[in-house]
């Protein structure tokens, strides 16, 4: 597939951004089943059924597609696929059936997609369907009801397939629907700001669902709930507040948390605002914001070579996606493109593409637990990390490192038998015996707070660590009292650097500096105290989320046993 090198200009105008999406989604025709209920993009598995897969293949281009109709566009050729997609896959005769549902359904997932179709699109969705074809779906779609959804911000995706049963008139749980938002609103913390379930995290689930959903019920409750559907608004009008210090002027986003193979959904709250009429800052920041987001992130390797969207982040990679991660999947990012439902009057579209306004270059934002620094092309989060692991994959290097960042992501750990498996970037990584351990959890009780954060943890049984983070003009510094049962070493690594063969980069190490470069990008690691020296790491390649191949500067320390104090600086702002 020949590369499109993507700009702010391909999104916009209207004209502009609807080929821009047509780009995006032309490759997956000729993957559709017979039916048109089905699309195979690949043979890589996850926890649900394999049958599921090929039905979330169908549904996730909505995400594109739905505003794309709404807005005025058309593709006939998606639109007859769709049309006998909704035809058969709910049918229980015809061969491509999606089948009934059960507790925790991955479909469950999906019918927020087809939801929205019917909701935004129903033209397109819902009208072309015979009376059986109708009432097939509303039949599939009420399988939700029977079974239980995941206790996070999957009550969304109940809520709104009961908001769009109850759009077009047929039965719709109303008892379900007031469950779902009853839990959300338990999920609720302050600023704008849910976690991720009773507990879970405060991450991308934010913009991609918890905040963007409260949105789209908005738009169709106001008059049955004014007080309710305000209260949503109001809290995106805070969220935006904040998730505006998440992007860096070139348009990427902090690369932090799980499900980051979604991409691009990470600039979707700011679609759906428009969308729903909410400027929740200056218009012409907002479509910047927008603009220059999906230019980063489409002009990346992201496709395979027929140009369908992988698994991974920058570039394919699966070392570092979740069990729920299929073909498919990576669609979800499409939700972006929301405002393309926008009329062709809209201010939007006449609107410039503004730049970030002024922000404060270290910003501590109490409500999404981080203090974030940045400079025009780096935006840095440093995090207290997890008082708890989930289960999902690699959660610890996903949440519980020092730092994140836009432009050098985060490294994956292949194994922990060598060091370049490892690839510790951003953390305090222990050499005990033959194996590498670094944070996965902290104990309750941490402080953070605008001038830095304490976090108490322990890599395994004989370790305990007291790490206080401050945050500086060029970085941060890290001053770590480690307790320690036996001698070992520690390795207080900096940001991983890419390293390829393509770019100029250099690599440094002496005395208790090392240094990592290539082109402007650099990360130093000073050892301040405890007498460590500077290293350059080169880890096994595919371990970060944005580059193939890194360098990582790090500060090695030799560690006795008793008690002993360590502090290491790291800069990467100029």
């Amino acid at each position: 597939m020949k590369k499109y090198h993507y700009t702010a200009a391909d999104f916009a105008t209207k004209e502009a951004a609807q080929t821009s999406l047509m780009r995006l989604l032309q490759p997956l025709k000729p993957y559709y089943s017979e039916g048109g209920a089905r699309v195979d993009l690949g043979v890589t598995s996850t926890h649900y059924e394999n049958d599921s897969i090929q039905m979330e293949a169908f549904a996730r281009p909505l995400w594109g597609l739905v505003p794309f109709w709404a807005g005025g566009g058309s593709d006939p050729e998606f639109e007859e696929q769709y049309r006998r997609g909704f035809e058969h896959g709910p049918d229980p005769d015809h061969p491509e059936y999606w089948h009934k549902g059960r507790h925790y359904d991955q479909k469950f997932c999906e019918m927020a997609a087809v939801s929205y179709g019917i909701l935004f699109a129903p033209d397109k969705v819902w009208e072309p369907l015979s009376g059986r074809g109708k009432d097939n779906l509303v039949e599939w779609m009420w399988e939700i009801n029977r079974f239980e959804c995941v206790a996070s911000n999957w009550q969304w995706f109940c809520i709104l397939t009961n908001l769009a049963l109850k759009s077009v008139g047929r039965p719709y749980s109303r008892e379900r629907l007031d469950f779902g938002l009853n839990l959300i609103e338990g999920y609720y913390d302050n600023g704008g700001w849910y976690h991720d379930g009773a507990g879970g995290e405060k991450d991308y689930y934010n913009p991609f669902v918890m905040v963007s959903y409260s949105l789209l019920y908005a738009m169709f409750m106001e008059k049955e709930e004014p007080e309710r559907c305000a209260r949503f608004r109001q809290r995106a009008r805070d969220f935006a507040r904040d998730y505006i210090y998440w992007f860096g002027g070139d348009g990427a986003s902090i690369a932090y948390g799980r499900s980051l193979t979604y991409r691009f959904a990470q600039g979707a709250f700011f679609a759906v605002a428009l969308l729903a009429g909410e400027e929740v800052l200056p218009l012409p920041v907002m479509k910047g914001i927008l603009t220059r987001h999906l230019a980063w992130w489409l002009d990346h390797p992201i496709y395979d070579n027929a140009g369908v969207l992988t698994i991974g982040y920058a570039y394919p990679n699966l070392q570092m996606s979740e069990t729920y991660n299929a073909p498919g999947s990576p669609y979800w990012a499409l939700k972006t493109f929301a405002f393309l439902a926008l009329p062709d009057g809209h201010p939007f579209w006449a609107a410039e593409c503004a730049p970030l306004p002024e922000l404060d270059r270290c910003r501590f934002l109490p409500h999404a637990n981080m203090i974030v620094q940045r400079d025009e092309t780096n935006v840095v989060a440093l995090v207290p990390g997890r008082l708890e692991m989930e289960s999902y994959a690699h959660t610890a290097e996903k949440y519980s490192k020092f730092a994140y960042s836009s432009r050098f992501g985060f490294s994956i750990a292949r194994a922990n038998l060598e060091l370049g498996q490892m690839a510790p970037d951003s953390v305090l990584c222990f050499k005990v015996g033959k194996y590498y351990y670094s944070r996965d959890v902290v104990e309750p009780g941490y402080s953070i707070g605008p001038g830095g954060m304490e976090t108490c943890w322990s890599p395994l049984e004989g370790i305990r660590v007291r790490t206080t983070i401050e945050p500086t003009p060029k970085g941060h510094v890290r001053t770590h009292v480690i307790e320690s049962g036996f001698d070992c070493e520690a390795y207080d690594g900096g940001f991983a650097i890419n390293a390829s063969d393509f770019e100029p980069s250099s690599r440094e190490a002496e005395g208790a500096r090392a240094t990592a470069r290539c082109g402007e990008d650099f990360c130093t690691v000073t050892a301040l105290e405890g007498g460590g020296r500077g290293e350059v790491l080169i880890p096994d390649p595919n371990t970060n989320v944005i580059f193939p191949k890194t360098a990582i500067p790090m500060a090695v320390y030799s560690i006795k046993k008793g008690t002993q104090t360590i502090r290491t600086q790291v800069d990467y702002f100029d």
